[in-house]
């Protein structure tokens, strides 16, 4: 699959209006979706297991998206053939009392994976551009020393440069950073909000804060464009997936996944050769066992 269109350019000059929600691409239908998500989940398994043998590299993947999106689905699809011993799934929802009395990255920081292992995170410090943004309340909760003002775009320009400063240390030290916003259109949210509510097995999961906030639906494009513009950069950068069919978003997130694994050139360690005597030793005790 060609990803380019998809890619969020670094510099500033590309804007979320110009992603589609419904993309009309290879694959062309569903079937064919499910083919090119099983071969990802395959090649993907297959390189987590050199990730975790080599223990050079660490993996992080961020998922941002309006509620409905998919976040939940694509994580569960995708990472089907992921070995959990290897991959550590945090969501972050509003921060504790503990949480507030750090900045706003400690949370996070905690969660970072390990060398050799794979991090997603469902949400993530991005929030603090995004629904802190839309609800300039929530700062005055953030005990700052000097409270800002949330209309002054200096502040957020502030928190964007940090973001970046800190996926490059991470990046620099061995981190590749893969982050997706899943872009769904407002009437296909409402479908999956009205299937929620009519299917008594998914009351669960429904809130009706999700409506009260689709109101804001404005202000979230316009946070989201303002966040894709000046944090996708060449070290980190941000595709803008099609949300409206998920067997088309699924497929795309596990493509391009395989596509930034194999950038790693990840292959298994050799051995040495005091780890090659070992093994021959190794071998003859185990032999000459009756």
């Amino acid at each position: 699959m060609d990803h380019t269109p998809y890619l969020f350019p670094s510099g500033g000059q590309a804007r979320l209006s110009d992603f589609v929600t419904r993309a009309r691409d290879i694959p062309q239908d569903k079937d064919d979706g499910q083919r090119l998500l099983s071969e990802g989940i395959s090649r993907l398994s297959e390189m987590q297991e050199k990730l975790y043998a080599s223990d050079r590299h660490s993996v992080l993947i961020i998922f941002q998206a309006m509620d409905a999106a998919g976040k939940d689905g694509t994580i569960r699809h995708v990472m089907s053939g992921i070995n959990p011993q290897g991959c550590q799934v945090t969501s972050f929802k509003a921060p504790s009392a503990e949480e507030l009395d750090h900045t706003y990255l400690w949370r996070c920081m905690k969660a970072l994976p390990e060398r050799g292992r794979i991090g997603i995170f469902n949400r993530s410090y991005y929030e603090e551009v995004l629904v802190v943004r839309v609800h300039p309340g929530i700062l005055a909760g953030q005990k700052l020393p000097n409270p800002p003002d949330p209309g002054d775009q200096g502040f957020w320009n502030s928190r964007f440069r940090q973001i970046n400063d800190f996926e490059r240390y991470l990046s620099e030290n061995g981190m590749s950073i893969i982050k997706f916003f899943l872009h769904v259109s407002r009437e296909e949210q409402k479908q999956r909000f009205l299937e929620r509510i009519e299917d008594p097995s998914r009351h669960w999961k429904f809130s009706a804060g999700d409506v009260k906030e689709r109101q804001h639906w404005d202000r979230y494009m316009a946070a989201y464009d303002d966040m894709l513009r000046h944090t996708s950069t060449p070290w980190a950068p941000w595709y803008v997936i099609p949300a409206d069919k998920k067997w088309y978003m699924r497929a795309l997130v596990a493509d391009i996944l395989v596509d930034r694994f194999n950038a790693l050139k990840l292959e298994f360690p050799t051995a040495d050769e005091a780890q090659r005597l070992a093994l021959k030793e190794a071998e003859n005790q185990l032999r000459k066992e009756t």
